[in-house]
């Protein structure tokens, strides 16, 4: 907690330095605020107790996040907070060595602490590179990035699939089968208004309120645990069973936005629109698609992201368009008549999308989508 507590102070410490002491003549950066830390860490005993390449960490991530921040991936450098940012990475591979002590349990060397027992969870089968120790709701873990080589995969022979995220239906896809969500986030509601309500009545700095606090972090770390489980187990079903997947280019970011609107023009029906982003936040949409992305890389399989417009509106029979035809979770064009599931049928205008657009390659093409395989564990 100490160690995590100096880098978290060295963040801000450096953070404060280039939002506060800039002016013309003088320019901070990550090399001239490492020469800084190296006179800090002669003067400060707390912080020369902590290896030095934790702190520079921490203003390499100072450094990357004003990177994003002048490029418009992301808003200012924000102060990290104790409890939400407790973390530090040993970047240099001579520091830090592994053994396996059992099937289930390893231990790890981390200079100046010596060797820690841990839960190996995980095989690596390449060179690592760096390792990352976090602490999230009351625990601790080590993760491991690692380098290895690995040979280009094979296109696979599999049918194309197509995919519509929704709010009712999770996931509905092109061959007919729909995914159910789960809601980890509602289910736990009562639980989480619960126990927020027991922290807002403990006094300040008391032991009851650390107590409580740490309650309401295990619930929200398993309500996150759910849900990535569940993710990752509907990615990988798609990912192994298809070969291209067609989905909506959709601005999550955007589409969750607060409708509160300001004093001189307030907005509408806030509560149902917070009620709307909070589901799509529950449910995951990106980090679904970002699960489906790599999952079929690896594969050599592809994602692709098609134009999201009229795509619930259009009748994937006979190509109307028409707000008319969708009525609840029911399709019926008014054109031609044809009836059909709404997200199904949005689900294949998605993937028809692709194939007009001539995005899908040749072997995929040709599948229709009703003959698309998906796995028994998918809920229709």
């Amino acid at each position: 907690m100490q160690w995590v507590g100096a880098v978290r102070f060295m963040f801000n410490l450096a953070l404060e330095q280039r939002r506060d002491w800039f002016r013309p003549g003088r320019r901070f950066n990550y090399a001239s605020q490492c020469r800084e830390v190296t006179m800090l860490r002669a003067e400060v005993d707390w912080l020369k107790a902590v290896p030095v390449h934790p702190l520079q960490q921490a203003l390499r991530d100072l450094d990357r996040a004003y990177q994003n921040w002048w490029s418009g991936r992301a808003g200012a450098p924000q102060p990290r907070q104790r409890g939400l940012n407790d973390a530090m990475r040993f970047p240099d591979p001579a520091t830090f060595d592994f053994r396996r002590v059992s099937c289930r349990w390893g231990e790890v060397k981390l200079p100046k602490l010596g060797w820690i027992r841990f839960r190996w969870t995980r095989s690596l089968p390449g060179h690592v590179r760096n390792l990352t120790v976090t602490r999230r709701a009351e625990q601790w873990f080590i993760s491991a990035q690692w380098e290895q080589e690995v040979a280009e995969p094979a296109p696979p022979v599999l049918p194309a699939l197509g995919i519509d995220m929704g709010v009712r239906v999770f996931a509905a896809l092109s061959s007919g089968v729909r995914i159910v969500p789960s809601n980890e986030g509602k289910k736990a509601g009562r639980a989480l208004a619960r126990a927020q309500r027991k922290l807002a009545r403990k006094q300040r700095g008391s032991r009851n309120r650390r107590k409580a606090k740490a309650r309401v972090a295990r619930l929200h770390a398993r309500v996150a645990n759910a849900r990535k489980d569940f993710l990752h187990k509907q990615s990988t079903i798609v990912a192994k069973s298809h070969g291209v997947v067609v989905v909506e280019d959709l601005c999550v970011r955007n589409m969750v936005r607060s409708a509160a609107g300001t004093i001189a023009e307030p907005g509408r029906k806030v509560r149902q629109k917070a009620g709307l982003n909070r589901t799509i936040l529950d449910q995951g949409w990106f980090t679904f698609r970002t699960m489906l992305a790599y999952k079929l890389a690896s594969r050599g399989g592809q994602l692709i992201a098609v134009d999201p417009r009229n795509t619930s509106r259009t009748c994937e029979a006979c190509g109307h368009v028409s707000g008319e035809s969708r009525n609840g979770l029911r399709f019926v064009c008014v054109a031609c008549g044809h009836a059909a599931h709404a997200d199904t049928n949005a689900a294949r205008n998605i993937l028809n999308r692709a194939r007009d657009t001539r995005l899908l390659p040749v072997e995929a093409s040709g599948c229709r989508a009703d003959e698309a395989g998906t796995s028994v564990a998918l809920v229709a």
